[in-house]
C-alpha cells in the first residue's frame, strides 16, 4: 500500500478538486500548490503550502518555472528502498511527494480559439505538468500519479477504505494513464506544429532510381516505370510479389490507393478499389466478415479490383475471395500457407506481401505542365470529442460509430464523395460527379433497400439543401460532413424537416 503523506496538487481543470483535497485533509495529508490551485484552496479554507515557499525558490519567467526544481522531482524520483537514495535526501533537506494531481494546460482547446496567436498557443504547452506526472508515474510503485479528474472519485472511495492508502495496483493504473496522456498531448503539440510550418524549399531537388520497367502506362500506348526515391525505407517500394503475373502502372495506383485507406482501421479490415475509388469497405471482429461484408457493397463494380487486408489472409478469408471472381491484386501483410496454395492455380492473380503497413509521412506530388504541385499528405484524423452536433436530432452512439467510419472512407474517395454505411461496413458509394447530389443519388443506387436507415458521409460541405431532400427519400437517418458552407443554416433546418441528425467535422478530405 502507499500511505500518502505528502501531495502535490496543480490543476488547470478544477472540476472535483475540492472533494478531493477535503478527503486527503481528513487522513492529515499535507497539501502543495501553485498559483490558480493554491488560491482556491485557501479561498476554501484548506491548509496549502506554496511550491514556492516549499522549495525556497520563487516563480520565475511569468510562471514559466514553478515546479522544476530538485525538492519537487527528487522527492517524486527518490527509490524509497535504496538506502543512498533517501541518504541524499536528508542531507539535501528534501522530503518525499505521495501524491501528484495534475491536469496540463487546455493546449488542443486553446489552438481551436477564434483567433488565437501563436504567442498565445505557445504559452498553453504545459512543461512542469507532464514533467511531474511523467516523474510521478515512473516511480509509480511508491507514489500515485493522477491526470484525470474521472478518477477523483475511485481514489476517494479507496483512501476511505485503506486509511489513507492507495494500492499498488491503482497506482500501476494511473501511471499508465499518465504515460498514455501525456503522449497524446505531445501528439497535439507536433501536429499542430508542423502545420504551422513553411517547410517547402524554394529550390526542389528529387532522386529517384528506377525499380522496374512497367509493360505500359495507363494504355497501351504509354510507356511506364515504377521508380524508388532515394534515402526512402517504406511503402509499396517493399513489396513482395508471391503469385500473378507482373504488375501494371495501374495495378500500383490502385494498390496505393486500397493500401492507403485500410491503414485507417485498426479492427480486421478488408477494401476493395477500382480505379483509384472504394468500391467496398468493411471493418469486422474477423477477416473473412469483413471482406464479404466489403464486397457485398458493390459486387459489379468489385470485379477485376484490388483487394487490400490489413492482416494476414488466412484461410476463411481465401475461400471468400476465390468465390468471388475475377480480381486483380490482393495485397496483405502475410498470407498462411493454406491461403496461398488455394490461389496457386490462378496465374493472372497477383498476390502481394507488405509486412510493414505503417503509415509514411511524406509529401504528395502532382505533375501539371511545364511544373509540379507539392502537399502535405492527408494525415488528418478525426477525433469523436471534436464532433459537433448541429440538428436537433441527435446520432444515437451506434450512428456515431457508423458515421466516423464512412468519413474514413470518404477521405479515400474521389471527389464528390457520398459513402453510405451501416455499421463499419459501407453499402453505396458514389464517388468522383461533378454535383454532389449526383454523388448521393448514385450512392443511394449502389445500396438500393440498404440506403434505409444507413448513415451518410460526405468529404466536403454541402452547397444546397438538395442532396438532403436525395438523403432524406434515401431513409438516412445520420450524416456527417465538415460544414462551412454559406448554407449552413439552410442545410440545417433542411435536416431538420426531414429528422435527420447531423454531424460537422471542421475538416474537409477533398481528393483530386
Amino acid at each position: 500500500m502507499i500511505k500518502i503523506k505528502r501531495a502535490l496538487i496543480s490543476v488547470s481543470n478544477k472540476t472535483g478538486i475540492l472533494e478531493l483535497v477535503r478527503e486527503l485533509n481528513k487522513f492529515g495529508v499535507e497539501i502543495l500548490s501553485t498559483g490558480g490551485t493554491a488560491k482556491l484552496l485557501r479561498n476554501n479554507n484548506i491548509a496549502v503550502k506554496e511550491v514556492s515557499v516549499y522549495t525556497g525558490f520563487p516563480e520565475m519567467l511569468d510562471g514559466r518555472v514553478k515546479t522544476l526544481h530538485p525538492k519537487i522531482h527528487a522527492g517524486l524520483l527518490a527509490l524509497r528502498k535504496n538506502s543512498a537514495h533517501m541518504e541524499t535526501l536528508r542531507k539535501n533537506n528534501i522530503g518525499l511527494i505521495d501524491m501528484v494531481v495534475v491536469n496540463l494546460y487546455p493546449f488542443k482547446e486553446t489552438t481551436q480559439k477564434p483567433g488565437v496567436t501563436m504567442e498565445e498557443v505557445i504559452e498553453n504547452i504545459d512543461i512542469g505538468g507532464p514533467s511531474m506526472l511523467r516523474s510521478a508515474a515512473k516511480n509509480h510503485r511508491s507514489i500515485a500519479a493522477i491526470c484525470n479528474t474521472n478518477r477523483y472519485s475511485e481514489i476517494i472511495a479507496e483512501l476511505r477504505k485503506n486509511n489513507g492508502a492507495l494500492s499498488e495496483e491503482l497506482a500501476r493504473d494511473l501511471a499508465i494513464e499518465v504515460f498514455e496522456h501525456t503522449s497524446q498531448y505531445d501528439k497535439a503539440i507536433n501536429e499542430y506544429l508542423k502545420k504551422q510550418r513553411t517547410e517547402f524549399a524554394e529550390n526542389l531537388v528529387l532522386e529517384f532510381a528506377k525499380i522496374q520497367d512497367l509493360r505500359y502506362g495507363e494504355n497501351p500506348h504509354q510507356k511506364a516505370a515504377f521508380y524508388k526515391e532515394n534515402g526512402k525505407q517504406g511503402g509499396l517500394i517493399n513489396l513482395k510479389q508471391l503469385r500473378g503475373k507482373e504488375l501494371s502502372f495501374n495495378n500500383i495506383l490502385d494498390l496505393n490507393s486500397a493500401l492507403e485507406l485500410v491503414k485507417e482501421f485498426k479492427d480486421p479490415a478488408a477494401v476493395i478499389v477500382k480505379h483509384n475509388n472504394p468500391c467496398g469497405a468493411a471493418e469486422a471482429g474477423v477477416l473473412n466478415k469483413a471482406y464479404l461484408a466489403a464486397w457485398k457493397c458493390d459486387p459489379l463494380s468489385a470485379f477485376g479490383g484490388i483487394i487490400a487486408l490489413n492482416r494476414a489472409m488466412d484461410i476463411k478469408t481465401a475461400r471468400a475471395i476465390a468465390k468471388s471472381g475475377f480480381l486483380e491484386c490482393i495485397i496483405a501483410p502475410g498470407f498462411d500457407k493454406e491461403a496461398l496454395d488455394l490461389f496457386k492455380n490462378r496465374k493472372n492473380l497477383r498476390l502481394l506481401e507488405l509486412g510493414d503497413f505503417g503509415q509514411i509521412n511524406e509529401p504528395e506530388f502532382k505533375r501539371v505542365s511545364g511544373g509540379m504541385l507539392l502537399q502535405d499528405k492527408d494525415l488528418t484524423t478525426l477525433e469523436e470529442n471534436n464532433l459537433k452536433i448541429v440538428t436537433k436530432k441527435k446520432p444515437s452512439k451506434k450512428e456515431i460509430k457508423s458515421l466516423i467510419f464512412g468519413f474514413k472512407v470518404a477521405k479515400h474517395a474521389k471527389s464528390n464523395a457520398i459513402i453510405l454505411t451501416r455499421g463499419a461496413q459501407t453499402v453505396g458509394i458514389g464517388a468522383g460527379q461533378m454535383s454532389r447530389v449526383d454523388s448521393v443519388m448514385l450512392a443511394r443506387k449502389k445500396a438500393g433497400k440498404l440506403s434505409i436507415n444507413s448513415c451518410m458521409a460526405s468529404d466536403a460541405f454541402f452547397p444546397k439543401p438538395d442532396a438532403i431532400k436525395e438523403a432524406a427519400k434515401a431513409g438516412i437517418k445520420a450524416i456527417i460532413q465538415p460544414g462551412g458552407s454559406i448554407s449552413d443554416e439552410e442545410i440545417i433546418k433542411a435536416c431538420d424537416k426531414y429528422k435527420i441528425a447531423m454531424i460537422t467535422t471542421g475538416i474537409r478530405h477533398f481528393k483530386h
